[in-house]
């Protein structure tokens, strides 16, 4: 790597960015529509289809830190993320494609081993373009306040991206006829969804991978040297043992339950809690694309103002109000009833404003996490951006598969019916559903929240460790950093990690 790098031209700050439509297409379609399909397209039971989710999920969360530590040591020509990302978009994208389009005649057993090979393999190879491509990001900004401009570009094509395909899902791929045929609940649409999602995920991978290869000669070089499992194990140990690291995933993994149980059950209250049609969820899929960005964008300004900490809490909370008070107002008795515009017009300035609050929520923790790589790199002696996003990503992963269980679980507790059409569920069963979902929402959301105001690194400490980082490289040039010695804590009241 050499120090001497130009600033970032807008087509490189595009590429990159352009890169997150790949995962936010595929996360969107899970998230949304897979348990629908297989559920009641298919025919599998939800408790089978959420079980053979957290299998995916525990498997990637297991994947990830592998994948991250390997790219972390890796040398080639390509540095080490890039040969990981051009790997990733042929299978990524074939397996992604065969998910939505499963032989006919298999049994329930042989339709479980087809779902989970197929999520499996999507899992893996996206894996190793979106770990790879997100340590690129504190790697291409340093600074605090620029740092969170990139994140906030990327993200705002991945709500572009994630959305868009899901407004396109709804109005063209998947479209309700006049009569009530087609819809999401028909076969046949979901060939061309997937085609097109697969194509769209290809392209963008090979777009932001080759993009951003001339930056390689700018990007930190993976240390030549010999290390046995157990020093790796060492290394994995001190880099994690970080008290900002701690706090970040405890507040993910609160974070992730909540959004797995919500992402899953989404499509359920849009369709029978409110009995939306296709076309008005489509309405409300593209008022969130436009509230969304509206938050991404503001994002960094929030953080520029009050730092990135209290901005995250501050648009976390009111997120959290905003997004369960239609629901809170429906069981009370207060919401207008099914069917009438008041409703409809309520909802869409609920999705305006939550989602608004919730992308620059987004935008913020994940910036802050960025901001632990240099207080590990301080600590520890070691740039670990790879180890570091991926064992984030792997505590989250691992509890949002227990979302997704959740959410199967609400559904099987309330005897949700098979082949259900929108207004002909019982009313007692939509009502313990919303009875059920705001407790678990609120909890898990509100651990979160309290979690993250111990978050310790602001903008001084992050402009310190870069002053010492810089200072160190001065003292000696192509050499390890010597890691910060660990306070010895008092005898009488150990630290349960280091600060």
């Amino acid at each position: 790597m050499t120090d001497s790098r130009p600033p970032l031209s807008l087509a490189t700050k595009l590429f990159y960015a352009v890169g997150a439509v790949a995962n936010a297409v595929k996360l969107r379609g899970l998230s949304t529509f897979l348990m629908l399909f297989y559920n009641q397209v298919v025919g599998l039971p939800p408790t089978t289809v959420t079980f053979v989710l957290m299998i995916a999920l525990v498997f990637d969360a297991i994947v990830d830190p592998l994948v991250g530590q390997i790219s972390d040591n890796f040398k080639s020509r390509l540095g080490r993320r890039h040969p990981f990302m051009y790997a990733a978009a042929i299978p990524v994208s074939v397996a992604f494609y065969l998910l939505w389009n499963p032989p006919t005649g298999l049994s329930d057993g042989q339709m479980v081993a087809y779902l989970l090979a197929c999520l499996l393999t999507v899992r893996l190879f996206d894996t190793f373009f979106e770990l790879p491509h997100s340590t690129l990001a504190p790697e291409l900004a340093k600074d605090y306040d620029e740092r969170t401009k990139l994140i906030s570009l990327r993200m705002l094509f991945a709500v572009i991206g994630g959305l868009g395909m899901t407004v396109l899902a709804y109005q063209v791929f998947l479209k309700e006829n006049p009569d009530g045929t087609g819809g999401v609940l028909a076969r046949d649409g979901y060939f061309a969804y997937s085609l097109c999602a697969a194509l769209l995920i290809f392209t963008c991978i090979l777009l932001s991978t080759a993009g951003t290869q001339n930056q390689i000669p700018y990007l930190r070089q993976a240390p030549t040297r010999k290390i046995t499992f157990r020093a790796m194990a060492r290394e994995v140990a001190a880099t994690l043992n970080n008290r900002a690291f701690v706090i970040a995933t405890i507040t993910g993994m609160f974070v992730a339950i909540a959004v797995g149980a919500r992402n899953a059950l989404e499509i359920y209250f849009g369709l029978y809690f409110w009995e939306l049609s296709q076309s008005q969820l489509a309405g409300l899929v593209t008022v969130s694309v436009a509230g969304s960005a509206m938050g991404v964008v503001a994002a960094p300004q929030i953080a520029k103002r009050i730092g990135k900490k209290h901005g995250a809490i501050l648009m976390f909370a009111s997120a959290l109000l905003v997004g369960v008070s239609p629901v809170v107002a429906r069981l009370v008795g207060v919401m207008p009833d099914n069917g009438t515009g008041l409703l409809y017009g309520l909802l869409i300035v609920e999705t305006a404003i939550n989602t608004a609050l919730a992308g620059g929520t987004g935008v913020l923790l994940v910036s802050l996490v960025a901001d632990v790589i240099e207080d590990a790199e301080v600590k520890t002696g070691r740039r670990s951006e790879g180890l570091l996003m991926s064992a984030d990503n792997l505590f989250k992963k691992l509890v949002s598969g227990v979302g997704v269980f959740i959410s199967g679980a609400v559904l099987a507790a309330i005897a949700f019916p098979e082949n259900a059409k929108r207004g002909q569920v019982d009313p007692e069963i939509i009502h313990n559903m919303g009875l059920i979902y705001l407790p678990v929402i609120g909890v898990l959301f509100g651990l979160g929240i309290v979690s993250l105001s111990f978050f310790n690194i602001d903008k001084a400490k992050h402009e310190d460790n870069l002053r010492k980082l810089a200072a160190a490289r001065s003292a000696a040039p192509g050499q390890a950093l010597e890691p910060e010695p660990a306070p010895e804590p008092p005898a009488a009241s150990p630290q349960p990690f280091k600060a």
